[in-house]
């Protein structure tokens, strides 16, 4: 995880940020988040990056598996954790989502 300054300025974590961290050997943090609440707290931690996985499938809506998730649902969650970081690089991994996609077009 990342340090804070005293003064509470933080730096927004970019690619390039990413990249000059992992050349100095610096640990990055990544953690999941699913709503503004969760974001905020992590945000606030120094996490580096938070994950929006097609996983809130599963863990926000109750379903056996990531496959019944949609894009406008993955759309919700993603802006919703937008919507709550001042400094970490959001992530969203929807697969299952794309996967679907692909396989409607064939």
């Amino acid at each position: 995880m990342s340090v804070h300054s005293e003064n509470k300025e933080f730096k927004k974590i970019t690619t390039h940020a990413l990249l000059a961290m992992k050349q100095r050997g610096e640990k990055i943090s990544m953690l999941t988040a699913y709503d503004f609440s969760m974001a905020t707290i992590l945000d606030d931690a120094g996490i580096d990056i938070l994950l929006v996985g097609d996983s809130a499938s599963n863990v926000m809506a109750g379903h056996e598996t990531t496959l019944p998730i949609t894009l406008d649902q993955m759309i919700y969650h993603a802006a919703s954790v937008i919507r709550a970081i001042k400094r970490c690089l959001v992530v969203v991994d929807c697969l299952s989502v794309l996967t679907k996609a692909i396989q409607k077009k064939h």
